[in-house]
């Protein structure tokens, strides 16, 4: 199983890779095309209302829910009842989404006052024209998500880990084609080709090579149905923090001054680069795994297996928080160009850095998370990720009132590291017996952290007058190299785990 697990994080991880990479080259045409003013902010704000609906029908947890079943039938060797549950559930899907499409179609002028207060008549009436562009999009990514988690049951990963490429990739195409003069619109069709070529097409490829059986029943009392729609009803009615995080920064920033959206929008992009490649692709990977093992009632080797990809998750967002936090600026203008001026490139660093506290949290939950799917218990992630939205939407209120964009951004990392530090402790109530030891990793990794930035920091204004590629290559550098001799001198298991991986590589 470790192998599988091995083959399955290499290729989403790599995958993840090369869509962080690629949706960095995204964010710096748009950059370069949108600037970080008015039509940038209503570009990112378009998305509010169909990520949504995405979270209204639990597209995002499409495969957390399906693969237990489905799974279920592969492992009893009845792969016919498999496809026809995955039918039924996706026929009962596509109706329900495609009712919920054309209600929010023609209610979108209703709702832009809610969605973004701030927004002047102008920006109000082009967040109405892109929503509408974007809107059905979701259709491709609900239904692709359904037939990619049916080939991930059957430990196929490819097709569905290649789909955001190519969905991110007619992004940029979009956005090229159209230039400067169509804006923001040349980037909504790419969103909509895209979701169609990449989240939809792909997945439907590869389950035609494996044998897709897709009936045209529809049965809502169907056990399989009741089952999936059960279990992702917690997700559907709770507003995690991990969803609405966004929606509060937009909401909030549409209340500040031009950009604002924009910079929280390209400073958040940046943290999750490492976000992804080091926990969405062990926790995608880990999940079929730890989802046979808690089936063969085998609870000690899945938690076992779950901290120990946890902490190293976790050391490697650390690393990284100490490189974003102090060469922050550097990075920004590197990546989004002269289109943004100085200060705002500033602001994207500053705020980087800040969100970059939350990173270790950022990059765990979605691990931490998939313990809970994984023993069927997911209500417990959305309603805990809704407590805290609730408890701290006033927080975000109130900072953005008297500490303006950077306390948007306090608020947002205090928030998620909240919400993954009670989960945490929720799901090793559930494995009593079997211990983690996260204080020590702890106490031996937050130090390691600051050990990596201080000295950074206060070599920054020495390097004022050198050129901002070279000096962010001296920063990142030196933070980093910081942390690792420091993460040796303080013993932490995960840097010993790392280097002797790289060894091993390196020699073979």
């Amino acid at each position: 199983m470790s192998r599988k697990i091995g083959i399955a994080s290499a290729i989403w991880g790599m995958s993840i890779l090369l869509s962080r990479i690629i949706g960095l080259i995204r964010e710096a045409v748009i950059g370069r095309i949108l600037g970080a003013g008015k039509e940038a902010d209503v570009f990112w704000t378009a998305f509010v209302l169909p990520d949504f609906l995405n979270y209204l029908l639990a597209g995002g947890a499409l495969a957390i829910v399906f693969i237990p079943i489905f799974g279920g039938y592969l492992a009893r060797n009845e792969e016919e009842k498999g496809w026809e549950a995955f039918s039924i559930i996706a026929n009962a899907i596509i109706v329900l989404l495609g009712s919920f499409l054309i209600l929010l179609w023609f209610a979108v002028p209703w709702l832009v006052n809610l969605i973004a207060p701030g927004f002047d008549k102008m920006q109000s009436k082009q967040l109405i024209a892109l929503t509408r562009i974007i809107l059905p999009a979701q259709l491709f990514h609900v239904i692709g998500g359904l037939l990619s988690a049916a080939l991930q049951a059957r430990d196929r990963h490819v097709l569905p880990a290649i789909a955001p490429l190519i969905y991110t990739g007619c992004i940029i195409t979009g956005g090229l084609m159209g230039g400067v003069y169509a804006g923001a619109y040349g980037f909504a069709w790419g969103v909509l080709a895209g979701s169609f070529l990449g989240p939809f097409l792909m997945p439907l490829i590869g389950c035609i090579k494996t044998g897709i059986r897709w009936h045209g029943t529809f049965a809502l009392k169907h056990p399989d149905v009741k089952t999936y729609f059960f279990r992702s009803l917690p997700i559907m009615l709770g507003w995690s923090i991990v969803v609405v995080d966004d929606w509060f920064l937009r909401r909030q920033g549409s209340l500040l001054e031009s950009g604002v959206i924009s910079a929280l929008q390209y400073a958040k992009t940046l943290m999750k680069v490492p976000m992804g490649v080091f926990g969405l692709a062990t926790g995608v990977a880990a999940y079929p795994t730890l989802t046979r093992l808690i089936t063969q009632g085998d609870y000690r080797n899945a938690y076992s297996t779950l901290t120990s990809a946890l902490k190293q998750v976790l050391f490697l967002a650390f690393a990284a928080q100490a490189v974003l936090t102090c060469a922050g600026p550097e990075i920004a203008r590197i990546i989004y160009g002269s289109r943004i001026g100085v200060d705002q490139h500033v602001a994207i660093g500053v705020s980087l850095g800040l969100f970059s506290i939350g990173l270790w949290a950022w990059a765990g939950q979605s691990i931490v998370a998939r313990g809970f799917y994984a023993m069927g218990k997911t209500w417990i992630p959305p309603i805990l990720g809704t407590t805290v939205a609730v408890a701290a939407y006033p927080f975000y209120s109130l900072s953005r009132m008297y500490l303006g964009t950077y306390g948007l951004v306090f608020a947002s990392t205090l928030a998620i590291s909240l919400y993954m530090s009670v989960l945490m402790y929720l799901l090793s109530r559930y494995f009593e017996g079997v211990s983690a030891d996260y204080l020590s990793f702890f106490i031996r990794t937050v130090p390691a952290t600051i050990s990596g930035i201080l000295p950074a920091i206060m070599l920054r204004p020495f390097l004022t007058e050198v050129n901002y590629l070279l000096r962010a290559g001296i920063l990142m550098v030196i933070s980093l190299l910081l942390f690792l001799v420091a993460s040796k001198l303080m013993k932490i298991r995960e840097f010993s785990v790392l280097t002797n991986l790289l060894k091993k590589q390196s020699k073979t």
